[in-house]
């Protein structure tokens, strides 16, 4: 299925290569991943997600979202920073989620220190944006090869995330998470969205 461009042609929009042909990634690269964003709820969502990513596919936490979205109390991290261990428990039994212990452990600890940042900062979005100026990078990617996986600005994020707290921070998961909340554009220079969100 392709998108109709703004002039009404049927020709079909070039994409970033990993959205491949599954029409759930393919809507999340054509309207969430890589605008900026400034929602604090929104980012925590994100920051747990990429979290709970690690070791698998991006896809396969996409299609648990709306479960984690109903798990996790919709994100809320107050509601969140009081799970205790029955809690916990009962949602390592729940198959809409990744039942791994540390991950489910480590979004209310997040949670916590998310909040803690929150009263520190005034808001997350306005602590998390620091790494990069308040304002995206402008990346000019032509493949997906020359992508990295971490850049001094993720580098930077991780540390300091693990320094207040954090879990499964790595400076590679700080970067999908920039990634996907638009503080770098890293649509390549081929894909239509590159363009849209410079």
């Amino acid at each position: 299925m392709s998108r109709i461009d703004q002039a009404g042609s049927d020709k079909p929009l070039n994409r970033c290569a990993w959205a491949g042909n599954d029409l759930l990634y393919r809507h999340y690269h054509d309207t969430e991943w890589g605008v900026p964003l400034h929602d604090s709820r929104s980012l925590f969502e994100f920051l747990i997600l990429e979290g709970a990513q690690a070791g698998l596919s991006w896809i396969t936490i996409l299609r648990k979202r709306e479960n984690y979205r109903i798990a996790f109390d919709d994100f809320d991290p107050a509601n969140i920073a009081r799970f205790d261990e029955g809690k916990i428990a009962s949602l390592l039994k729940n198959p809409g989620i990744v039942r791994n212990r540390l991950k489910v452990a480590a979004t209310v600890t997040n949670a916590q220190k998310f909040l803690e940042v929150q009263e520190n900062f005034g808001s997350f979005d306005s602590f998390i944006w620091r790494f990069v100026d308040g304002k995206p990078k402008q990346n000019n990617w032509h493949s997906l090869k020359d992508i990295p996986a971490s850049t001094p600005e993720s580098d930077a994020m991780s540390k300091e995330l693990k320094q207040r707290g954090f879990k499964f921070v790595g400076s590679t998961i700080c970067y999908a998470l920039m990634q996907a909340t638009g503080m770098v554009n890293d649509h390549t220079t081929d894909c239509y969205r590159h363009k849209e969100l410079r």
